[in-house]
């Protein structure tokens, strides 16, 4: 979603893909490596054709020098997609999906692509499946009151992206409640 400046109280999106880089993935080596010990962790032995589990940021980087094939996880499939689009479009409540959803799949659709199955109707269901949510998202922002916000199973990039509306939502709220005969102005949060 695209926010102008003054509404990005938010991290941005490139910011939780990087976040989400230390997610852990499956991949198929195509190359040996013996463990190899970073800051975050120790990963490997890397052994052809065993599947390794690496945090995302190294499965990328194996994959931009063509030396490994990125598993995806079982949810990023047609199938299970498309179920979680049936979920979505006829059940009140969010589908459940991986917190991270939104940023792995981008990564994986952006690096990989060539190792998933239809990737075109992923990305398809994946939009669809997003639209769903923010209708939800938007609905359940219609009926917030000061006391709480129901909205359990939404993923970390649509928190973000509802953060700057909820905090200035509940401001006004609070004021109102503070101060229910003189009522801020809305430039007044």
């Amino acid at each position: 979603m695209a926010l102008p400046q003054s509404l990005r109280t938010s991290v941005t999106p490139p910011e939780l893909e990087l976040i989400a880089s230390e997610q852990l993935i499956d991949i198929v080596p195509l190359v040996t490596m013996e463990k190899t010990a970073f800051i975050s962790g120790a990963y490997g032995p890397l052994r052809p054709p065993a599947k390794a589990r690496v945090p995302l940021w190294i499965a990328v980087n194996l994959k931009l020098k063509r030396k490994c094939h990125i598993v995806p996880p079982e949810w990023l499939s047609v199938e299970s997609l498309q179920d979680k689009l049936t979920r979505e479009t006829s059940n009140p409540g969010f589908s459940e999906l991986p917190f991270r959803f939104a940023e792995i799949s981008k990564v994986i659709l952006d690096i990989a692509s060539d190792d998933l199955e239809n990737p075109d109707k992923i990305r398809t269901l994946l939009k669809d499946i997003r639209e769903a949510r923010q209708s939800k998202s938007r609905e359940g922002i219609s009926k917030l009151d000061h006391s709480e916000l129901g909205l359990s199973g939404l993923c970390s990039m649509e928190i973000n992206e509802i953060r700057p509306f909820f905090i200035k939502g509940m401001s006004v709220l609070t004021k109102l409640i503070r101060d229910p005969e003189h009522p801020p102005k809305l430039d007044e949060t």
